[in-house]
């Protein structure tokens, strides 16, 4: 038995087998000098993305229907094009190696259909350069990881948010990764799915996957590589414990979430997809308090269309069944990037062009957005919500636009609902002038993480900082405070979005302080409404 530990971020126990998930290495592969061996390489490249894309498909097929699986099936089609594979056999009888052939043939190719008159076979450009690039990863080592049959546990180095979104995250029993931080991503992924996780862990790639058995515990932070048969059944033990915990929970399914002394408070849910919908209704939330939209963009190679959009946000709609759904508009920039934008690089992306700023200055990109969430209105209790506001007159000029597209939208004849708009407060700046932005605002929603990492000067991913990143810092707190209280004066309400909206030793600090809503992973809402029942504030 091999064991060590990490920081926990979702309490709990897994037990099962261990999946490595491992990035594609950057370096590309040099030349063995023999053409032979390097086109056995690449054929055998292109078997294996041939059975990763008949996976793909059968899984979109089963998940999306088969007009959008089709796209899957286009680029199994393409492993098959003469064209495509003559000249990468030709680069390779010139020296190259299989992984360069594959991947400048490739890109030589979508450039000529990019190029095209006809608007079907210049999108095939796109299809073209992520089938070489698959082939090219497969033989840089990289393509993912092979899945075992049923649940597992998966460990990595680290996961960007693009990749978390594209993970199988039904059969994700925990996660366990050597970087990331209470506040990253895939922290965040875990509670929703309401899964043990580890981040910080001191776990070796090749102990996880050369195990048999693999577990964590997300109550002490601590993961076991085959645990002998004492630990395993000390592991057991917490896990039936956790499972009659949550089942006692359940008496507090279907209640309004009042305190003793007659403050209600809406417990809502943090989603970032219909899907994770699905997991708030399960979880009992009143609402959702916070759709992150940008995982509407990340994970993919062109802008989703309105359409697209418009589809994600009417599904969430009427997965909540009229509760309120507050849509926080595209929040792209710092750790969250999506290379087709084409966005500068920047020093520090966390102060540079994200959120709110992105969107005032590139219409092309926030119309479509404000289009579909005012289409979907008409489907449920919509609001909108801008994120990295640091100053009234970036409010007003977000409202003129959606006042334009609302106005537009009518003209066309659609459909249209009541949109409260709304700030998401994560700078100090916007803290310290609440009260400015209360007159222009119909609601204020926390974003603790960010705000407490601007007002520290920390920075929430980096895993050095730990012990520097206090949300319970008087600075934060005294902020948070004078939020609620400018907002009550302006008769809006306010609510609290971050992580610590499910932090059980704030609960009764945010009722005190008159926050009338607290949104939080799904997983979270039971355990947080007996909090509130039994408070006496």
């Amino acid at each position: 038995m091999k064991q060590g530990s990490g920081l926990p971020v979702f309490p709990g126990v897994a037990i099962g087998p261990a999946v490595v998930y491992r990035k594609a290495q950057q370096e590309m592969p040099v030349a063995c000098g023999d053409a032979a061996v390097e086109q056995k390489k690449f054929e055998d490249a292109c078997a294996e993305a041939k059975r990763q894309l008949s996976d793909l498909f059968e899984k979109a097929k089963k998940e999306l229907g088969e007009e959008k699986a089709a796209i899957v099936e286009v680029q199994m089609l393409m492993l098959e094009d003469l064209d495509y594979l003559e000249s990468v056999q030709a680069e390779i009888s010139a020296g190259a190696a299989a992984a360069t052939a594959a991947l400048e043939c490739g890109e030589s190719m979508a450039q000529i259909f990019a190029g095209l008159d006809d608007e079907y076979m210049k999108a095939r450009a796109a299809d073209i350069r992520d089938v070489s690039q698959r082939v090219s990863s497969i033989l840089c080592g990289g393509g993912g990881f092979q899945l075992p049959e049923g649940n597992f546990i998966l460990v990595a180095e680290d996961l960007a948010p693009s990749e978390t979104i594209q993970l199988p995250r039904e059969h994700i029993l925990a996660f366990v990764t050597q970087q990331g931080s209470s506040s990253s991503h895939t922290a965040i992924l875990a509670r929703t799915l309401n899964i043990p996780s580890l981040v910080q862990s001191d776990i070796a790639l090749e102990d996880a996957q050369n195990c048999h058995i693999f577990a964590v515990d997300g109550f002490t932070g601590t993961w076991y590589a085959d645990p002998d048969v004492e630990t395993l059944a000390v592991l057991k033990q917490k896990q039936d414990e956790a499972a009659a915990g949550r089942a006692a929970l359940e008496a507090y399914r279907g209640r309004k979430s009042i305190t003793k002394s007659g403050k209600q408070v809406l417990l809502c849910a943090n989603i970032g997809s219909p899907k994770d919908a699905e997991a708030a209704m399960k979880g009992d939330a009143e609402g959702v308090g916070l759709m992150r939209s940008e995982f509407l963009y990340l994970g993919r190679d062109s802008l989703p269309t309105e359409e697209e959009l418009f589809t994600a946000y009417r599904q969430v709609a009427e997965i909540m069944k009229g509760r309120p759904v507050v849509i926080r508009t595209l929040d792209i920039g710092a750790d969250k990037q999506a290379d087709y934008l084409n966005l500068p690089a920047e020093e520090n992306p966390a102060l540079g062009l994200r959120g709110l700023r992105i969107c005032l200055t590139r219409e092309d990109i926030f119309r479509p957005q404000l289009r579909a969430i005012y289409r979907a209105s008409a489907y449920g209790s919509l609001s909108i919500m801008f994120p990295m506001v640091a100053s009234v007159w970036e409010l007003r000029r977000a409202k003129a636009l959606c006042a334009s597209v609302r106005r537009e939208l009518t003209d066309q004849g659609y459909p249209l609902g009541e949109v409260p708009i709304g700030v998401m407060v994560e700078t100090p700046a916007a803290a310290v002038q609440a009260e400015a932005l209360a007159l222009e605002a119909d609601f204020f929603s926390v974003g603790t993480n960010d705000l407490t990492q601007y007002t520290l000067a920390v920075d929430r991913q980096n895993a050095n900082l730990g012990e520097f990143y206090d949300p319970y810092h008087p600075a934060v707190l005294g902020l948070l405070g004078h939020i609620a209280k400018c907002a009550k004066a302006a008769g809006i309400w306010a609510g609290i979005c971050g992580e610590l909206g499910a932090d059980p030793k704030l609960t009764e600090t945010f009722i005190q302080m008159g926050y009338t809503e607290l949104s939080m992973a799904p997983g979270r809402i039971l355990e947080t409404r007996k909090l509130v029942c039994e408070s006496e504030v």
